[in-house]
């Protein structure tokens, strides 16, 4: 596997000699200050190439090419969008740069309620608390009919974490929720971006109507519109799994499990059209065995996120160490070193530690913690090397 590493540009306080320096071979990254749904010149394409193969590293994978909502939702903007996407996609091509990791979540990517949440040994990791989260959804959000999503123990939960919750508390969890976790990531609503609340309803609002089947639709017709231009350039798309994968605040999720997978890679049945195996996102779904998934779907993935999670009960999950939890990196690195090797990788979600919290790193992306758990995957790929071919890397 080839060994990546997520870094958000020349802005980023990580820096690619960093990088460097810590066995990083390819740099995941995209061209993030380009508004969602504008074109990605050839020559900014270019320019940010040069600057990573100026150290010695390549530009692996595109992460994101951001995919509007109106395509998601189909307004009246989407084949127009589409359009320009598949400009960015010939332009991508055309600079040598063929793995494009993507998302069809609506109004919001990966979602946590703690960014901080502590260990014994003094770290800290992301944290997805259900009665917090139902917290936001009925208590702050007042979303119409969100009652039906949760059910009486967790509805009494809800009434007994309303007597305590503070004012401060209420504000932390809309900060985690709709702004520190997805403004880096999909620009729907940023720091510093006032009432993001009543925006992020807005947002919810344009998915009336949308139940699952109609996404499903939306998204086929978009695969369907760029495939051609994937197969001239040569260019993979692969998509990502829901984190996490089950149904939130009303909205459709429909890349969750097997048969979700399985239905993508068919309605649009092109190599090119593919999948990036996360096993942080999948493992947080108790329906999801990752090593299953990564039989099956080995030979469809072009991309594979090495993080693991640890289910708790009542629906919590936490960002356990990359050795542990029921993302099982071990047995992946096998399945793909053995079915489909030599795949770009990255570790996610790193802890907290040694000092990250005070860094302004993005939520998830400390180097500390990422570097612990790089080394850590390093390790294993070592050993399934030794395993395949009788030698270590």
């Amino acid at each position: 596997m080839e060994k990546t590493w997520r870094w958000f540009g020349k802005k980023d306080k990580i820096t690619l000699a960093m990088l460097q320096q810590i066995g990083v071979e390819g740099v995941v990254t995209a061209l993030h200050e380009v508004p969602n749904g504008e074109i990605w010149t050839l020559e900014a394409i270019e320019d940010l190439r040069d600057y990573i193969e100026s150290f010695g590293l390549r530009w692996s994978v595109v992460e994101s090419l951001p995919v509007c909502e109106a395509v998601k939702y189909a307004g009246s903007e989407r084949d127009r969008l589409i359009e320009n996407y598949k400009i960015s996609l010939a332009n991508l091509g055309k600079a040598g740069i063929r793995t494009v990791c993507y998302n069809f979540m609506p109004v919001i990517d990966w979602i946590r309620t703690d960014l901080q949440h502590p260990w014994e040994d003094g770290t800290s990791s992301l944290y997805f608390d259900r009665i917090r989260f139902a917290y936001f959804d009925l208590k702050i959000l007042e979303r119409e009919n969100a009652e039906a999503d949760y059910s009486p123990e967790e509805l009494d939960k809800v009434a007994e974490l309303d007597k305590v919750i503070t004012e401060s508390e209420k504000a932390e969890l809309v900060d985690t929720i709709i702004v520190k976790t997805q403004g880096f990531v999909n620009g729907n609503i940023k720091e510093g971006d006032k009432e993001p609340v009543t925006l992020f309803k807005r947002l919810l609002a344009l998915y009336k109507g949308i139940d699952r089947e109609a996404l499903r639709e939306n998204m086929r017709y978009f695969l369907s519109a760029i495939m051609p231009v994937c197969e001239e350039y040569g260019v993979n798309m692969c998509v990502h799994p829901d984190d996490p994968p089950f149904q939130v605040l009303g909205l459709p999720r429909i890349v969750t499990d097997e048969a979700d997978i399985a239905w993508i890679l068919s309605a649009v049945d092109n190599p090119h059209n593919g999948l990036t195996f996360c096993a942080g996102s999948l493992s947080a779904g108790e329906q999801n065995d990752t090593r299953e998934l990564a039989r099956k779907f080995a030979r469809r993935t072009h991309f594979v996120h090495l993080r693991s999670t640890k289910a708790i009960p009542g629906g919590n999950f936490i960002e356990s160490s990359h050795l542990e939890g029921r993302g099982h990196l071990i047995d992946l690195i096998r399945i793909f070193e053995k079915e489909n090797p030599g795949l770009p990788m990255r570790v996610d979600h790193g802890r907290m530690m040694l000092g990250d919290e005070d860094k302004g790193y993005n939520a998830g992306y400390s180097f500390h913690g990422r570097m612990l758990a790089l080394a850590q995957v390093e390790g294993m790929l070592a050993v399934v090397d030794d395993e395949l071919y009788g030698k270590s890397v």
